[in-house]
């Protein structure tokens, strides 16, 4: 008898998610979780959950969770890595949670240089509660509380984590990826990878930005989304490694999907 070649990771729970048709959160609790198998981390692996679509995030992984209030995902990280170094610790946070409410918690841990994984979900607006313009809302993009589009002049350009965070002078590894194709979620998967890895040996900060969509409140079919989000959103956040604990500052650059820079 054949062996399955597509099974349920062990780091994921046998449920049924809340996550809107087409949501790509679904696609990224997968890589996190398969890379936790892969790497052998799983029992020892503590998650924190942010106050955003994903809230629930515990319900979904088997592995240890905890829930943080909105933005402080990082400072409850942080916490509990210095208590317990030996735990292998990540937060996984959308974009109001990490770049709004908790942007000084973000700045903060990475340049202490905390060892903790932070997984970054920008679909560039605030999910959960109703769609509100965030602070990566796309320029001219409607949202609730923009409803003829984010004027630039008004609410500032949409803000690029990756690339800020990497101008810090502590030693980290930052990267981009997305999921709206089987190729780009090989990518994120192995950016994933490295990112946990590093922490598993105890090297540096890591954070991959994931870019995601949000077909409910984006107000568009879930396929139409992937299409928005590769026309709208890639050429302003770009993909690749921006950072490396060893090779310090680069410019972004599409990773291989075997893992190679």
């Amino acid at each position: 008898m054949a062996e399955p070649v597509f099974i349920r990771p062990e780091s994921l729970s046998d449920v049924s998610t809340h996550y809107c048709p087409g949501c790509t959160h679904g696609i990224f609790h997968r890589l996190v979780a398969e890379v936790l198998d892969e790497l052998g981390l799983r029992e020892r692996t503590v998650g924190v959950a942010p106050v955003g679509c994903s809230v629930l995030a515990y319900n979904y992984f088997d592995c240890d969770f905890h829930e943080a209030a909105h933005g402080r995902a990082p400072a409850v990280a942080t916490g509990i890595k210095r208590a317990r170094p030996d735990l292998i610790v990540f937060s996984y946070q959308g974009d109001g949670d990490l770049a709004s409410i908790g942007m000084a918690e973000i700045v903060h841990c990475a340049n202490r240089g905390e060892k903790v994984t932070v997984v970054f979900i920008n679909n560039a607006i605030y999910g959960m509660t109703g769609g509100q313009m965030a602070p990566t809302t796309m320029p001219g993009q409607v949202a609730t509380t923009c409803q003829m589009g984010r004027d630039v002049e008004l609410a500032g350009y949409p803000i690029r984590m990756a690339e800020l965070i990497s101008t810090l002078k502590t030693p980290a590894f930052i990267a981009r990826a997305s999921g709206h194709t089987p190729l780009h979620a090989v990518n994120a998967k192995e950016m994933l990878r490295r990112a946990f890895r590093y922490q598993a040996e105890g090297r540096c900060f890591s954070m991959v930005e994931l870019l995601s969509t949000c077909p409910t409140n984006w107000g568009m079919p879930p396929a139409e989304a992937m299409k928005w989000l590769e026309k709208n959103m890639l050429p302003y956040y770009p993909l690749g490694v921006f950072k490396t604990p060893d090779g310090g500052d680069r410019a972004p650059h599409p990773i291989q999907p075997d893992g190679r820079d």
